[in-house]
């Protein structure tokens, strides 16, 4: 029997009921997460027939194995492959990937919860808005609330930093309540966070209406200064709503998708409309053929709202789905809310014109695109003629050196990948064997690991490049190349040399420099590629620094030296050591209750 045949008789053994289906490759590793209501039906129909689109065939064809969870309900089954998809992000599942990097003000889940611009969202306790056409639109939106209630912008952490400092000058200018002080409860500060979160859901003119009683009732009682600041409060309020086009009535608060697809890529655009306002639209970049199915729409959309806590009454969408579909996305929606969101396929009204303006987002975004990867393409054939090499090259690897000192040099490999910088792919390498600072030595020892990787199945390592780019210049490139030679290893490589002030100037393959000066497409192409590359380096060095440095405190220790402070701080940070009890340390194995004496000891001296 077959591989396929296997695979097709155990599906035919699955139970006629919703559940989710867990794909798995060679390794066992989970290639794909799906959900359906008759588990059955949808499970083999990936083993019949030869009809999918490629990127299914493409996963069909490395499927191995596969399990099924039973579940009782169509939503049960959407809630749970959610659920597995963040837990194993699995390779062949749709991901949401920005058309651009979009900014969001995100609101932390802390006691005292933080404001503050992110181009990240994350599933985490926290909350976000937007995302933002623009990095300057975010920011005003976040002035405007945090200067209407009075919002901390500092750096502190409450309540850790609470009397530590003195109030800053924003207090005394009635900028922020202060809760450095202490006199000010989380539950105050969290109500207060509240009112700024209902300014940041589109809820501008509620929020004016309700300052401008306020003001009235500063100005009856004689509280001309306090009726001064609502006023200006107010005025700042209009005038981030009259950036906003209003598109609906003013009570409307929905969102609209569409989507865009053409034979080599598509698009899913969101506009989102709180007070009748278009308050933000985003787009994201789904490859071609991914959405073949209902249930690809609806668990695209779920991820989208996926712990966001903003969602609104009302969804439209440009699209068919069944009414049962709609019911179901509907359902699991409102599972997050505390009120039923209404899922809705306008065909004509308002409804059909924010669609048909959804849609028309869609498609631009889908040209831009385009347009850009055509740029991007042309760059790297570009550099491809430059560099003479026999073909273009889809994946480059970029390595720069990061010390301080002699101790805690690290190096960086980033990776171009795809069009794009591929972040799952960098690595980190602790430079072992080199002693001091030592670039060349230190780049002989990173490549010659790196190397022992190609075609050991790892991921990222295990991938050969096409191209190897080093940060320095013609002895970089010398020492590395005869490593190459050494090994019988032919990779394309190149060093990229700096000027005077630190920018890229030039290519070198160690005999010649090769200008890109004057090729800008090129040079901003190599330039971005050799920055990021040194923005990893810097910060995962930054980051050995800092560990060495907590590490050398503990070891001033009675007692405790490498070995201990490292057992030490991979039970806990610094800060929880400080605060524990001697019976919380002595647990920690490989401490005595000797060890736990000596640590308590030091962080609790003239108690």
């Amino acid at each position: 029997m077959t591989l396929i045949e296997r695979l097709r008789d155990k599906a035919n053994s699955l139970p006629m009921q919703p559940g989710v289906y867990i794909m798995k490759d060679a390794d066992g590793a989970v290639i794909y997460v799906g959900k359906s209501k008759k588990l059955k039906n949808r499970v083999t129909s990936y083993f019949v027939g030869s009809t999918h689109s490629y990127k299914t065939a493409k996963m069909v064809s490395l499927v191995k194995d596969f399990d099924y969870i039973v579940c009782k309900t169509e939503i049960e089954a959407l809630t749970l492959e959610n659920v597995l998809i963040k837990k194993h992000s699995p390779k062949y599942n749709i991901k949401l990937k920005d058309a651009k990097s979009y900014p969001y003000i995100k609101v932390t889940g802390e006691e005292f919860p933080k404001l503050f611009v992110t181009r990240e969202r994350k599933s985490d306790r926290a909350k976000y808005f937007g995302p933002y056409q623009s990095s300057q639109s975010a920011h005003t939106a976040l002035d405007t609330v945090m200067k209407i209630f009075t919002l901390a912008t500092c750096k502190r952490s409450f309540p850790k930093d609470i009397g530590r400092e003195r109030p800053c000058i924003y207090r005394d200018m009635g900028r922020c309540i202060a809760p450095c002080t202490g006199k000010v409860s989380s539950s105050e500060y969290r109500s207060l966070v509240k009112c700024a979160e209902w300014v940041l859901d589109g809820n501008i003119k509620e929020t004016a209406q309700m300052l401008r009683g306020e003001m009235e009732e500063a100005s009856q009682n004689l509280e001309f200064e306090r009726a001064a600041a609502i006023r200006d409060s107010i005025f700042s309020l209009e005038r981030l709503s009259e950036k906003q086009k209003v598109v609906a009535d003013s009570k409307v608060n929905r969102d609209v998708f569409a989507i865009y697809t053409s034979e080599t890529e598509g698009v899913l655009a969101m506009l989102s409309i709180r007070s009748g306002a278009l308050v933000n639209k985003s787009e994201f970049i789904l490859s071609a053929g991914e959405l073949t199915s209902p249930e690809d729409v609806i668990s695209l959309i779920a991820d989208y709202y996926d712990g966001t806590g903003n969602i609104p009454r009302e969804v439209m969408l440009d699209f068919s789905l069944s009414d049962e579909d709609t019911e179901l996305l509907s359902e699991y929606l409102s599972l997050n809310t505390k009120y039923k969101v209404s899922v809705k396929i306008p065909e004509r009204g308002d409804g059909r014109a924010l669609c048909d303006m959804a849609l028309e987002n869609a498609r631009e975004s889908a040209r831009q695109y385009k347009l850009e990867g055509e740029r991007e393409d042309k760059n790297l054939k570009r550099l491809t003629e430059l560099l003479g090499l026999s073909e273009v090259p889809r994946r480059i690897e970029a390595y720069d050196i990061s010390n301080i000192g002699n101790e805690n040099i690290t190096a960086s490999m980033v990776v171009w990948s795809g069009g794009k910088m591929k972040k799952s792919d960098y690595r980190t390498f602790t430079v072992k064997t080199t002693l001091g600072a030592d670039d060349y030595g230190s780049m002989r020892e990173v490549l010659g690991r790196r190397f022992s990787h190609i075609g050991d199945g790892s991921l990222s390592l295990g991938e050969q490049p096409d191209l190897i780019l080093l940060d320095g210049g013609e002895a970089h490139v010398g020492v590395v190349r005869a490593l190459m030679e050494e090994r019988g290893i032919d990779i394309p490589l190149f060093g990229m040399v700096k000027d005077d002030y630190h920018k890229t100037r030039a290519i070198t393959d160690g005999d010649r420099d090769i200008s890109i000066a004057k090729e800008m497409g090129v040079y901003s192409f190599v330039y971005n590629i050799q920055e990021e590359a040194h923005r990893f380096a810097l910060k995962n060095s930054q980051g050995a620094k800092i560990k060495t440095m907590t590490r050398s405190t503990l070891e001033k220790i009675k007692g405790i030296g490498p070995k201990k402070a490292k057992l030490l701080l991979s039970s806990m940070p610094l800060a929880k050591i400080r605060t524990s009890s001697k019976n919380e340390l002595s647990k920690i194995q490989g401490i005595s209750e000797a060890d736990a004496e000596n640590i308590y000891q030091y962080y609790h001296k003239g108690e």
